[in-house]
Parts: C-alpha cells; sequence; structure tokens
C-alpha cells in the first residue's frame, strides 16, 4: 500500500531502553521547536497492539464492521483510523502522514534507516543500543546523555534540551 500526499520533511528516530526519558525529551523538543516557528509532527511507534476506537462508539462500529480507513473529524481535529491488510512501510506512513511539515520526530523504530539520537542514561546502567561491541548503527547522529560519553557522535547534555532542538535544526533543517 503506496499513498502520498507531498513534500515529506526530514525525520529523526529518537530511540533508547525504556525508561530513559524518550517520551519526556520529544515533548520538551515539541514544544522548542513549535515556539521556534517550526511545523512539527511525531509518530510513536508500539510494538503492542493498541485500540483507539472505544467499544461502542459509532467509529469503532465501523471499522469492526470492516472498514479498513475511517476517518473521525471534529471542527479542530481529524483521526485516520487504518486497519491495513498488510504492515505498512515506514516510509509510506511518513509520506501519507506528515506533508508540508518542517521535521518529524519518530519515537521508536530503533532498526530503520531513519537518522536516529539516542537517549542514554547513566543510571540505568545500560550499554547504548546504537554503539557497543555488538552494535555500530551507522545511522547514530548524536547521543542524548545525562553524562558525558566518549562516543564518535556529538554527546548532547540531556538537561538542555534547547541545545537539542537547535542541533536538529542545525543538521536536518535547511537554513532560513
Amino acid at each position: 500500500m503506496k499513498f502520498t500526499t507531498g513534500k515529506r520533511p526530514p525525520a529523526v528516530a529518537f530511540v533508547a531502553r525504556s525508561g530513559t526519558g524518550k517520551t519526556t525529551l520529544v515533548e520538551a523538543l515539541i514544544a522548542a521547536l513549535t515556539a521556534r516557528g517550526l511545523r512539527v509532527g511525531a509518530m510513536k511507534h508500539d510494538a503492542h497492539r493498541f485500540a483507539i476506537d472505544r467499544p461502542g462508539k459509532d467509529s469503532a462500529r465501523f471499522t469492526a464492521a470492516g472498514a479498513e480507513v475511517m476517518v473521525l473529524v471534529s471542527e479542530d481535529t481529524v483521526a485516520t483510523i487504518r486497519r491495513p491488510r498488510d504492515p505498512v512501510p515506514l516510509d509510506d506512513l511518513l509520506d501519507a502522514s506528515f506533508a508540508d511539515l518542517d521535521l518529524v520526530l519518530v519515537e521508536g523504530y530503533k532498526t530503520s534507516a531513519l537518522p536516529k539520537i539516542e537517549v542514554h542514561r547513566a543510571a540505568l546502567s545500560q550499554p547504548l543500543l546504537c554503539r557497543g561491541q555488538r552494535t555500530d548503527d551507522p545511522h547514530l547522529v548524536a547521543v542524548v546523555s545525562d553524562t558525558p560519553l566518549e562516543i564518535d557522535v556529538p554527546v548532547l547534555d540531556l538537561a538542555q534540551p534547547e541545545t537539542v532542538a537547535d542541533f536538529l535544526i542545525r543538521t536536518f533543517l535547511p537554513p532560513r
């Protein structure tokens, strides 16, 4: 299933082990980037099944009846629920959902070919996912950490989301 709607912005995946603060960082980055006038999209990979429809609501009834696509519309929100027959490739999702934005922040997709920023927290005492004895992900562009690291990519301060926002703008967006 291939569907495109226009120009796709750069997308950057934030990857890490559970409990490192990925969601908190991405949330802070969205706020920092939108405060600078950028149009930002966000996408979260969920390895588990999730339900967005509530049983008994019209939208859930339509999808339960077999609708592959159901769009729920209000005055200020549009939600599209797709039940594809086959898994949808990441590139297709990005093409279909984020056209004409400035940047997309993706949480997860650690095995994708997207540029990656790994979030690291020293208190977890865990090795990096993208660099280590068995891993050398060529798509890693930076690490955001609460401790200094000796590594071949920039290490940004987890306590300074504005610095991470600066890095994103400098690295992924054309000069304005």
